[in-house]
């Protein structure tokens, strides 16, 4: 069956439509509260002190881990 152009791409990194949905969810999710943080923080500096930078530390490594995974999953025989 051919994919469409739902499932091409969570195909590559060996995930179902599903997987991805909920990860790029939650990565999508945790960058806006980190950007409404941030905004907050911009006019209140005593708030939110280092919500932001924490929270993008821990997107970052989720996603690596993940890419990691999707490499280690494409290049397993």
């Amino acid at each position: 069956m051919k994919p469409n152009v739902f499932t091409r791409h969570p195909a590559m990194t060996g995930e179902t439509y599903g997987e991805h949905f909920v990860f790029a969810a939650s990565v999508g999710s945790r960058l806006v509260l980190a950007g409404l943080a941030a905004l907050v923080h911009a006019v209140l500096p005593f708030l939110f002190k280092t919500t932001a930078s924490r929270l993008l530390h821990a997107v970052h490594s989720d996603v690596e881990q993940r890419r990691a995974e999707a490499v280690s999953r494409i290049n397993t025989p």
